[in-house]
C-alpha cells in the first residue's frame, strides 16, 4: 500500500486527538498534509536592522535589552525596549508572568520575531516570539521561508509544520510515492516543475522564491497545483457527461400542429435568443440520450416560456413533466403562468408544495402516479419518497443553484422504474461567468438567452448616499401618487438572519412614520412561508404601495406595476445579487428605477461595483466584473450544497487557464485515460460523484 494513503496517525507526535482536529481541515491521510498549503509564508531568513523598520514588516531583528518596565495604567502591561548600532524599538506584553520579567532584564541579548506597528512611542512590536542568546554574532536563522498553515482550534503552527516535514521526508526519499498524472509533454509546454518538486517549494520556499511572488500566485509551483486543481474538476465533469450518454431516455419527435398551435396563443412574439435556444432543445430531445442543458437568461429574459414550450414536446410524447421551483412563492407564479398557457390543451396542471395537506394531497399524489397529471409544479416537495410518477420524461429546475445535488439526483432516480432517465433543463437568472461555467458546467450543454423582450425597457439605476434619505422618501410619495408601487430592500447586516430582520422591520416602522398616506408591509427570511405567500399576493393585488423587504425577493418575484426599487446599503452585496435584485422592476410599460443608498465613506472596490452597476444592464458584462473583483467562492456561492470548493485554485486568479484545460481534457480521454480516475481522487476524494445530476 502507498504510505500516502496512510492515516495520519501513522505520524510521530499525532495522536487521536490531533488527528480528529485535522479532520476538521479535511486532513485523514499522508497525502492530504501535501496538499494543505500555507496560506501566507514568514521571512526568518535574516535578521534586519532595527533602524530600517517600518510598520507593517514582519521580521526578525536582534537587540540588547536597554530596559524592562511594568505599566500599571489602564491595562497592566510589560514594556522592554531593546536595541542594536541602528535604532531601538519597544517590545509590548499584555500577558506576562514574574519569570519573564526577570529574564528581560538589561544587557540581556535577544532575538525577537513579530509585526512592527505604531505605538505611542513610536515603533513596537505587540507579544513578539523571542529567544534569550548567548552572542549576538551566531544568531540561527532559517534556511527557507517560513510556512504559516490554515489552522483549527487546538492544533498550532508547529505540529503542522513537524507532520508535513515528515511526509516530505517520505517523499524525497522515495521519487515515486508521488504519482505524476500529467503527462511529461503538457509539463514541458507549461514549463511546470513536477509535482514533487512544486510541492516541496510551495512547503519549504528557497531563498531565492520571493514572498510576493508566493502570496500572489504567479510562483510556478503553485499555478501547476491551480493547474492540476481545475483539470481534476473538468474531467469529473466531463466523466459524468460521459456515463450519462450511456443512459436511455425517450425520445421527443417534433409536435408541428401543437407547437404552432402553443406558439400563435401566446399573447407576446418570441425572440430569435428564444426561438435559437428551443432549437438546440428539440435536437437534444430527438435523440435517446438524457438531455442536460443549462438555460442562461438575464432577469426578464423570457426562459420561463422556453421551458413551457419544453414541457409541450414531452407532453405530446406522452410524458410527463415536473417543474422545480426554489421557493413557494416562484412554484405558484409558475402554476400561474403555466395553466394559462396550456389552458388550449387537453393536459392536468398541479402544484405539489409542503403547504398541500390532507385529502388535496393525496389527490395529487394519485393524479401523478396514474399518469393523469401531466405538468407537475412545485418545490423540494417533489422529492419525497411517497411522490410517484407514471412516466417522468422532463425535469425543469429553476434557478438550480439553490438545490443540492443530491435533491436534484433524487428527482432523477424517480423515473428509474420506466428504464429511462428523463431530459433535464436547468435554468438559471443567475448570468454565469463563462471562465466559471467551462469548468462549474461541463457535464452540462450550455444555451445563452442574450435578447430582451421588446418593450423591455433598461432600469435606470442612480447611486445616492444615505444623506439624502429625506429626497428619496419625497420621491416615494410623488411615485405612490401615480398609483406605482415600490420595493424597499434593506441588505444584510453581519451574517445573522436575525439582526437582517430586526433591520427591516425597524425600517418598516420608520417608513409607516414618514409616509402615514402610503400602505407599507414587510416581508423577511423569518416569517412562516404562508405568511409571505400572502403579503407578496396582497403586493401583487396592490393592496400594498411599498413593500420593505430582506433580499429573500431576490428570484423570480413578478409584479409589473412595482418599478421603483431602494436598495439600502447596496456596497455590502456583490454585483451579481444586486443585478438579481434590480430585475424585480423593469417589467411593465413604464420607466423603471432603481436608487443605490450607500452609508457614505465608501471603500475603492464598493465604488468600483456600485459604478459598474449604474453603467450597465448586461448581466454577463456585471458577472465577469464581480469574477475579477470578488472571486469564485462569492459569485457562486460556493457554499450551496455541492458546488465545487477548491483546495488551492482561485478562479480569479487562475482563469487564463481554463481554456487549456477544456482542450487537454479531451486528449485525457483518448491518450491518458488510466489517469483520470487517480488524478480526480486526489483533488475531489470522495466528492467525485457529486455533479452525477
Amino acid at each position: 500500500m502507498n504510505i500516502l494513503k496512510q492515516p495520519v496517525t501513522t505520524l510521530t507526535g499525532i495522536g487521536a486527538q490531533t488527528a480528529s482536529r485535522l479532520e476538521k481541515l479535511g486532513i485523514r491521510h499522508l497525502q492530504d498534509l501535501l496538499f494543505h498549503l500555507p496560506n501566507r509564508y514568514e521571512d526568518r531568513t535574516r535578521i534586519y536592522p532595527i533602524g530600517s523598520l517600518i510598520a507593517g514588516m514582519t521580521v526578525l531583528v536582534c537587540g540588547k535589552v536597554e530596559f524592562t518596565d511594568v505599566l500599571p495604567r489602564g491595562r497592566k502591561s510589560l514594556i522592554c525596549k531593546i536595541s542594536d548600532d541602528t535604532g531601538s524599538i519597544s517590545l509590548k506584553f499584555f500577558h506576562f508572568t514574574a519569570n519573564q520579567h526577570n529574564v528581560l532584564k538589561p544587557g540581556t541579548w535577544l532575538s525577537v520575531f513579530a509585526e512592527v506597528r505604531y505605538g505611542f512611542a513610536g515603533l513596537e512590536m505587540v507579544h513578539p516570539e523571542y529567544k534569550v542568546i548567548a552572542n549576538p554574532d551566531v544568531v540561527t536563522t532559517e534556511s527557507r521561508l517560513t510556512p504559516v498553515y490554515p489552522l483549527t482550534e487546538g492544533l498550532s503552527q508547529a505540529v503542522i509544520r513537524k507532520a508535513v516535514k515528515q511526509v516530505l521526508q517520505f517523499c524525497s526519499h522515495d521519487a515515486k510515492l508521488l504519482v505524476d498524472w500529467v503527462p511529461e509533454t503538457i509539463l514541458r509546454h507549461h514549463r511546470y516543475p513536477t509535482l514533487a518538486d512544486a510541492i516541496q517549494t510551495l512547503h519549504a520556499p528557497e531563498e531565492s522564491v520571493s514572498i510576493e511572488a508566493l502570496q500572489d500566485g504567479s510562483v510556478p509551483a503553485l499555478k501547476r497545483l491551480a493547474f492540476e486543481e481545475l483539470l481534476a474538476h473538468h474531467l469529473s465533469l466531463c466523466t459524468i457527461k460521459n456515463k450519462a450518454r450511456a443512459w436511455q431516455a425517450p425520445v421527443f419527435h417534433s409536435a408541428i400542429p401543437e407547437t404552432g398551435h402553443f406558439l400563435r396563443s401566446l399573447p407576446f412574439k418570441l425572440t430569435g435568443a428564444q426561438l435559437r435556444v428551443i432549437a438546440e432543445i428539440e435536437a437534444d430531445c430527438q435523440k435517446p440520450q438524457p438531455m442536460m442543458r443549462l438555460v442562461q437568461g438575464d432577469v426578464g429574459s423570457g426562459k420561463t416560456i422556453v421551458a413551457a414550450y419544453t414541457a409541450l414536446l414531452a407532453l405530446v410524447a406522452g410524458y410527463q413533466v415536473a417543474v422545480m421551483a426554489p421557493t413557494e412563492l416562484l412554484a405558484e407564479q409558475h402554476l400561474r403562468n403555466f395553466s394559462v398557457w396550456f389552458a388550449g390543451f387537453e393536459t392536468n396542471v398541479v402544484l405539489l408544495t409542503g403547504q398541500l395537506k390532507g385529502n388535496q394531497r393525496k389527490q395529487t399524489l394519485e393524479a401523478l402516479a396514474d399518469g393523469s397529471a401531466g405538468i407537475i409544479i412545485g418545490t423540494h416537495a417533489l422529492f419525497q419518497e411517497r411522490v410517484q410518477f407514471h412516466r417522468l420524461g422532463l425535469i425543469v429546475i429553476d434557478e438550480q443553484h439553490r438545490f443540492g445535488v443530491h435533491q436534484r439526483l433524487a428527482l432523477r432516480e424517480k423515473s428509474q422504474h420506466t428504464g429511462f432517465r428523463p431530459h433535464q433543463l436547468v435554468m438559471t437568472a443567475t448570468p454565469i461567468p463563462r471562465t466559471l461555467a467551462m469548468l462549474q458546467y461541463a457535464d452540462l450543454d450550455i444555451s445563452i438567452i442574450d435578447e430582451l423582450p421588446p418593450g423591455r425597457k433598461p432600469i435606470v439605476t442612480s447611486v445616492i448616499p444615505g444623506e439624502r434619505r429625506a429626497d428619496v422618501i419625497d420621491r416615494i410619495n410623488g411615485w405612490v401618487g401615480k398609483k406605482r408601487q415600490v420595493y424597499w430592500v434593506c441588505t444584510l447586516i453581519e451574517e445573522s438572519e436575525v439582526l437582517q430582520c430586526q433591520a427591516a422591520e425597524k425600517t418598516a416602522e420608520f417608513l409607516t412614520q414618514a409616509l402615514p398616506d402610503v400602505r407599507v408591509a414587510l416581508i423577511h427570511g423569518r416569517m412562516k412561508t404562508a405568511e409571505k405567500d400572502a403579503v407578496m399576493q396582497a403586493f401583487k393585488n396592490h393592496q400594498i404601495d411599498l413593500l420593505v423587504a430582506t433580499t429573500v425577493i431576490e428570484v423570480g418575484v413578478d409584479v409589473p406595476n412595482a418599478g421603483l426599487m431602494i436598495i439600502e446599503n447596496p456596497e455590502r452585496l456583490g454585483l451579481s445579487q444586486l443585478h438579481q435584485l434590480r430585475g424585480r422592476v423593469g417589467r411593465g410599460e413604464g420607466d423603471s428605477y432603481c436608487l443605490l443608498l450607500y452609508q457614505a465613506p465608501l471603500s475603492d472596490p464598493a465604488r468600483q461595483r456600485l459604478g459598474i452597476l449604474r453603467d450597465s444592464n448586461d448581466g454577463f458584462v456585471i458577472a465577469e466584473k464581480d469574477l475579477q473583483l470578488r472571486g469564485a467562492g462569492d459569485v457562486m456561492g460556493t457554499r450551496q450544497t455541492g458546488q465545487m470548493q477548491f483546495k488551492i485554485a482561485d478562479l480569479s486568479r487562475d482563469a487564463e487557464l481554463l481554456d487549456a484545460i477544456a482542450q487537454l481534457s479531451d486528449t485525457f480521454f483518448t491518450e491518458s485515460p488510466h489517469a483520470i480516475q487517480p488524478l480526480c481522487e486526489r483533488w475531489l476524494g470522495a466528492a467525485t460523484n457529486y455533479a452525477e445530476v
